[in-house]
């Protein structure tokens, strides 16, 4: 049975097109596939971020973990546990000063997890949650893809690295973008983007 995991972290609600498209990919797959749905809204329920009992506690053996490293460990796990029980994982960013949200920024310093998550060997890091496929959705007011922007897309690239560095190198990428360019720029980016999705959808079935 697939196991989907829907992941979004944009604070803009029901306006986020992040999200929304996020959500239609999962709802797509879901229906084309079957299987489960596992939804983290990062928004709506954001993870803590990192404090030195999460990262002292993930390095204490769990009999000599204080009460509030075994909570900031606890949190931890589950996120990770999610990510480890699904098989395909849909990621909704939104971008916020050039870059993913501080909610997902989190997010990932918690489940990018030294012995867990990846490794050190011979070779260097590797990461540890493979064999899984990735739908990242990342929307911005300008465009970033190409152009004079494109360098300062501090959100799709680092989103990748992060994703890669754990294992997750599987990854089909579906920008929406130029949102903030007027009425026409939006109705347009949002038309390409419904297309890039039944475009990807179709592969699925």
């Amino acid at each position: 049975m697939n196991r989907t995991l829907l992941v979004t972290s944009s604070p803009r609600g029901a306006d986020s097109l992040s999200t929304r498209f996020a959500i239609q990919i999962a709802e797509g797959i879901l229906g084309h596939s079957g299987g489960s749905l596992a939804v983290r809204d990062l928004a709506a329920n954001p993870p803590p971020h990192i404090a030195p009992a999460y990262i002292e506690g993930r390095i204490t053996s769990p009999e000599e973990r204080t009460p509030e490293q075994i909570e900031a460990v606890k949190i931890a796990q589950e996120l990770v546990d999610e990510l480890k029980a699904a098989d395909v994982i849909v990621l909704g960013s939104g971008m916020i000063n050039f870059g993913p949200s501080s909610q997902l920024k989190a997010w990932f310093d918690h489940v990018t997890w030294p012995g867990i998550t990846f490794s050190y060997g011979d070779t260097g890091p590797k990461g540890l949650l493979v064999g899984k496929n990735v739908y990242l959705v990342t929307a911005a007011g300008g465009v970033f893809s190409e152009g004079a922007w494109a360098p300062f897309d501090f959100q799709t690239n680092y989103l990748l690295h992060l994703l890669g560095f754990i294992g997750l190198t599987d990854v089909e990428v579906v920008r929406v973008e130029g949102t903030v360019l007027g009425p026409d720029a939006l109705q347009a980016a949002i038309a390409n983007t419904e297309t890039a999705v039944k475009s990807l959808l179709a592969k699925v079935a």
